[in-house]
């Protein structure tokens, strides 16, 4: 039986992987989340153990780790699909607290789990997956900004961390995945809407803006894709760099075009 440590696992996203893997009878998964109410139904799955973890605060992080020390010296994997959204104006509302937390919960609590369990992946002789975005690679679009600026962080991350696991043996994986039906989805549209409701330069724009977005959020693109990609990630024997999965249409689009043309795309539309 192989372990692996999964952040994340209380969101939507987390559940449908976690079910999966306990469903495959490969691995025992230590289910790591803040929502009590999922853990406890984790709980009732095979080869599941949860634990309750904030991974923006060391002291949870270390009891988490010593709660795994009770089952296992070593891990095979790490799983990191913990994470947040925010839409929102860079210059309004609450644009600098949202920054702050998504970088606290996207990138620094990637990073803390990753240092505080890597003795044991390197015991292991295991591998890291960490879950960036689409947004991550593709160019930034407006009023995403603090989401987006977290993502190129883990893209950062990601490839830093990797080009130093390789001298160890330790792969490390990116997922980049695009949209999916979740609870992020659910409250893209809930800051969207305070965004409408409390901006002093955009209403109009923001208006116009809603129904591309709206468009791209609704792709409905199948889960079980993401779930197999991550355990594609997570069981082969020379697993890529990174996996693309979900990738919006409407956004690959505008990857064709220079900067320029991407800029002159939103304000031709939406001015």
């Amino acid at each position: 039986m192989k372990y692996a440590f999964f952040t994340g696992a209380t969101g939507g996203l987390g559940v449908l992987c976690v079910s999966a893997l306990s469903k495959t009878g490969n691995w025992t998964i230590f289910a790591a989340g803040n929502n009590e109410s999922v853990l406890k139904q984790l709980e009732k799955l095979p080869n599941i153990i949860p634990i309750k973890v904030d991974i923006t605060k060391q002291e949870s992080v270390d009891n988490a780790y010593e709660v795994v020390q009770t089952y296992t010296s070593t891990l095979d994997a790490i799983i990191n699909f913990a994470g947040l959204t925010y839409f929102t104006s860079l210059i309004e509302g609450e644009s600098i607290n949202a920054v702050e937390r998504l970088l606290d919960v996207n990138v620094v609590g990637m990073a803390r789990i990753n240092r505080t369990f890597f003795e044991m992946i390197y015991k292991g002789k295991g591998r890291i997956i960490n879950c960036s975005s689409e947004s991550g690679w593709m160019t930034p679009q407006p009023f995403a900004g603090p989401y987006i600026l977290s993502k190129y962080a883990v893209e950062a991350y990601n490839d830093s961390l990797r080009r130093e696991l390789l001298y160890l043996g330790i792969p490390v994986i990116k997922i980049q995945p695009g949209s999916y039906e979740t609870n992020i989805t659910q409250q893209v549209n809930h800051f969207f809407d305070k965004a409408v409701s409390e901006t002093t330069y955009y209403k109009e724009l923001l208006l116009k803006m809603k129904p591309m977005m709206t468009m791209e959020l609704n792709q409905k693109n199948d889960p079980r894709h993401l779930v197999n990609t991550v355990i594609k990630a997570l069981e082969s024997k020379n697993p890529k760099m990174k996996y693309r999965v979900g990738t919006g249409k409407l956004l690959a689009m505008l990857e064709l075009l220079p900067e320029w043309g991407v800029d002159a795309v939103y304000k031709r539309f939406f001015r």
